[in-house]
């Protein structure tokens, strides 16, 4: 790849010229783990010396496999350790994790981190039925101080609390760590988090690639995601020419390794959106940060008559407003040749008069065209009638691929 792109490391003189290396994606990886099974080209340590073998899950293409050997698994935890310290989290506390252990990278970080700050963990997972009434009961016997997980499994883990007569403030967590989606970084929903628990929000996260993918990792500061740039060097680069982007714009993070010897990657594409800033932080860091940390991804944004539109700014709609739970979807339709995006929402009362619901509808759509630009449709369903997630949640349905006849 280096010398098609016309690139020899001997020019790699200063940290400025990494961005004359070629970006790597996640196709060129697939490909490579193809042509160089298992693990790629880029394993970089003896079969004898790799601890632990992780992955994607393959669900938009070939599963990607991740090797970490001893050393590096120390230094994953080393650096876990030290985000983890620095959002708050110490020996004395009991860290409850509630993302799945199984391919997902994000459970195991957060794990290791933990153990190695000498914390009390409570690997619980997510994903199995009847697991989250079950978290109930547990968070109120063990009264555990952090939360790990994803934004919206908090807000589900609420809902499903108060629907056991049960106050989520009750369990008694100190600080809520996310990771795995966008939301902790959304203003609406980082308030529905702390109205639901009364704790600190910490956002962080990056990619499994890219373990330790805690080198994006907020503080008490509430000032976005820090880049760890010790850890992981991080750019962010215009979308389309690739070219790194100046403080203060938007752009897509790509990523490079200082530290990991079994599977090092240069200027990996994370795909994801975010905008980056050099301003100083009140805790003494000194890090470039994410203000508003990954709030999309340049995939899951859907053009829509022609304006750019993003799930996140559409949570941050649905979340202001007071009479709606906050658990939404996007439908994007095309209807004689015109784009459409329909809003469907919940309502917080299934007994709400129908004078109310017009009215609530008329105020989410007047937010929505005013926030996006285009016009919205809103379509508000009875509480719980959209379907939770333990994980991460899909908020994006685009019909349009399935509205084509078989001539276009």
């Amino acid at each position: 790849v280096w010398g098609e792109a016309g690139f020899d490391p001997s020019q790699l003189k200063t940290i400025d010229d990494i961005k004359r290396i070629p970006i790597i994606t996640k196709e060129d990886l697939r490909k490579d783990l193809i042509e160089n099974p298992p693990f790629g080209s880029n394993i970089c340590d003896r079969w004898d010396n790799i601890l632990r073998v992780h992955g994607s899950s393959g669900t938009t293409g070939i599963p990607t496999v991740i090797a970490i050997s001893n050393d590096d698994w120390k230094r994953i935890g080393e650096a876990h350790a030290r985000v983890e310290w620095g959002a708050g989290i110490r020996p004395s506390d009991t860290v409850f994790i509630a993302s799945p252990f199984s391919l997902y990278m994000g459970s195991w970080g957060m794990l290791v981190g933990a153990e190695r700050i000498g914390a009390k963990c409570f690997p619980f997972g997510a994903g199995a039925p009847g697991q989250t009434r079950m978290a109930v009961r547990w968070c109120q016997k063990v009264k555990p101080s952090v939360f790990y997980g994803t934004p919206s499994f908090a807000l589900y883990l609420a809902e499903t609390a108060r629907e056991e007569g049960v106050d989520p403030k009750e369990f008694g967590f100190k600080i809520l760590m996310f990771s795995g989606e966008p939301g902790a970084s959304i203003t609406s929903t980082r308030q529905a988090l702390i109205n639901n628990y009364d704790a600190v929000i910490i956002d962080s996260g990056s990619t499994g690639e890219m373990t330790p993918w805690m080198s994006n990792g907020g503080c008490r500061h509430s000032t976005g995601m820090h880049l760890w740039q010790d850890m992981v060097f991080t750019q962010l680069v215009d979308p389309i020419t690739t070219e790194v982007c100046p403080y203060g714009t938007e752009g897509v993070p790509v990523y490079t390794h200082l530290e990991r010897t079994s599977q090092p990657l240069i200027r990996f594409w994370s795909g994801d959106l975010a905008l980056w800033r050099d301003d100083p932080c009140s805790c003494g860091r000194t890090y470039p940060s994410l203000p508003y940390g990954i709030y999309g991804r340049v995939d899951d944004m859907v053009t829509v008559r022609g304006e750019n539109v993003y799930p996140s700014a559409v949570e941050n709609v649905v979340r202001s407003i007071s009479n709606l739970t906050g658990e939404f979807r996007m439908i994007v339709s095309r209807e004689r040749a015109m784009d459409e995006l329909t809003v469907l929402a919940e309502v917080m009362d299934s007994d709400y008069s129908q004078e109310k619901i017009i009215k609530i509808k008329n105020e989410l759509e007047l937010n929505l065209s005013t926030t996006l630009g285009i016009r919205a449709n809103a379509q508000l369903k009875s509480p719980g009638e959209l379907e939770r997630t333990q994980f991460k949640a899909q908020r994006v349905i685009d019909e349009r691929d399935l509205q084509k006849s078989p001539d276009d």
